[in-house]
């Protein structure tokens, strides 16, 4: 579980948001071509068991929870993340024998790494076997197992993470599997019951209570990722990321993802992502393999986090106490190509109304590129409305493909020390492959030893994955290759990522 402490400062929050995709974990499984038309219902289709709990908010009280905790227990798995121990090579610090009769950086041993295991919880939202879960809960994992609460256990592959959103979707070989029917949590309402429903401290089927304390809360724990929390004083600990947030009618309306806590235990609040920002990554993540993400373009504050004088005098002069200043607009964005100008205030967004960066966030966490909006903003004290197209962070509106290693058509390894002495070189990547790829179209050959990728360092394989994906994303969509020949000679490289 995602921990935070009490105090968490105040940061400018970027509506630009981050379109990196997670690195290739075990078990990556390539979506199926789709129209990218299908609905959310349609490509996770529910068990006919499935049906919310009835509830009459007026004589319901005191509100019934326990046809809302059998309905949802079942459809909720406990997920085991093993990363496997792996041989790594370590720079041991320099002793006085290094400086006199080696090259003085110390000498490098092979160590084995031991196996590391992570414990967490799902939820099944399709009677296939479909389970959303948090990135984190699995990221980096090399196996996963998944119970279910009859405690049948079944092998999970990767279908696809979002850092950005610390969503992750999860595939289990099984049918007519219990769902959770997924509910609006826009209509969920400050004071409303809750349920949290996971696997914490490695328990099943545990289900704890409360309300809805607060929506659309920031934390600061995604750096510069997607966070519109609920926020429930339902006891969330560790183990319960990736659990169920389940309303009284028995719908799921969030899933939990970050415990604040001085202790690292349960001691107040929990916090959950929405199912207004789950459904778009989740549909997104099956039929593309990676998040097709829109992007206003700006960066700003919130008004109501601005805490300075000046901050405070402008949002007196602007006349409004609600709203995101635009900062900054972002060249080639959505907003640089609409009348949407420095120091306007958005207070709207298709009939929306916007007080924070994190109700922007998750209203536009629900379009896509191509997308057409209605922006409302104020500007000299004027409400005003502007229409615009949303774009991806390349700056286009063209479907975002996912991008692994096998497109660069080449295969590495760590440089040994005896190159690495040879070279006189700290790091390095061999090529030792090459086919039909995007480097091979860049001259990269055989034996070419690549030292970093847009200005940081190749130490490992991973390394060149994390690049990548960052750079499929980015509107260049280039890796720069600075390399080395074995006979000593510089060269680089300009490796095309587009794909048409």
């Amino acid at each position: 579980m995602k921990q935070t402490t009490k105090t968490i400062g105040k940061v400018a929050a970027i509506a630009l948001l981050s379109s990196a995709v997670a690195g290739i974990t075990a078990y990556n499984l390539r979506p199926e071509p789709a129209t990218g038309n299908e609905s959310f219902s349609d490509l996770f289709p529910q068990s006919v068991q499935t049906m919310p709990t009835a509830f009459n908010g007026v004589t319901g009280q005191p509100v019934d929870l326990t046809k809302a905790a059998e309905s949802s227990i079942h459809a909720v798995v406990h997920i085991k993340a093993t990363q496997l121990g792996k041989v790594q090579t370590v720079q041991m610090q320099p002793d006085i024998f290094d400086f006199f009769f080696g090259d003085g950086r110390g000498q490098q041993r092979q160590v084995q790494t031991q196996p590391r295991v992570g414990y967490g919880s799902g939820v099944i939202i399709s009677k296939d076997g479909y389970i959303v879960t948090n990135n984190h809960v699995i990221e980096g994992a090399d196996e996963i197992s998944v119970k279910l609460n009859d405690h049948r256990e079944f092998k999970g592959r990767i279908i696809g993470t979002d850092p950005d959103t610390d969503l992750a979707l999860v595939k289990i070989e099984e049918t007519d599997l219990p769902t959770i029917p997924v509910g609006d949590s826009e209509s969920l309402k400050v004071g409303e019951w809750v349920l949290a429903v996971g696997n914490p401290f490695n328990l099943t089927s545990t289900v704890t209570a409360g309300i809805v304390s607060a929506k659309a809360r920031t934390l600061g724990v995604y750096n510069a990722g997607i966070e519109s929390f609920i926020q429930t004083d339902a006891a969330i600990n560790q183990g319960n990321s990736g659990g169920a947030l389940v309303n009284a009618a028995g719908e799921l309306v969030g899933i939990n993802a970050v415990l604040s806590s001085p202790t690292g235990a349960y001691a107040g609040y929990g916090f959950a992502i929405p199912t207004s920002i789950m459904t778009k990554v989740i549909s997104d993540l099956k039929q593309f393999g990676t998040v097709q993400r829109a992007l206003l373009g700006i960066k700003g504050n919130s008004i109501g986090e601005m805490f300075t004088e000046e901050h405070k005098k402008k949002a007196e002069e602007l006349g409004v106490v609600d709203g995101v200043l635009v900062a900054e607009i972002v060249e080639g964005g959505s907003a640089s190509a609409a009348d949407i100008q420095v120091d306007d205030v958005i207070i709207g967004i298709d009939n929306k109304k916007i007080k924070t960066m994190a109700e922007l966030q998750e209203a536009l966490s629900k379009h896509s590129p191509g997308d057409k909006v209605t922006v409302k903003l104020v500007r000299d004290k004027k409400e005003k409305e502007v229409k615009l197209t949303l774009k991806n962070a390349q700056g286009n509106t063209k479907v975002v493909k996912n991008v692994d290693m096998e497109l660069l058509g080449a295969a590495f390894k760590e440089l040994s020390t005896e190159m690495k002495r040879q070279l006189n070189l700290g790091y390095g990547l061999e090529v030792t492959g090459i086919t039909d790829g995007k480097m091979k179209d860049a001259g990269i050959r055989k034996g070419v030893i690549l030292l970093k990728a847009n200005g940081t360092p190749l130490k490992k394989e991973s390394d060149l994955e994390d690049i990548l994906k960052s750079a499929s994303q980015s509107p260049e969509q280039v890796l720069f290759i600075t390399a080395i020949y074995p006979s000593g000679k510089r060269v680089n490289f300009a490796v095309d990522l587009s794909q048409e």
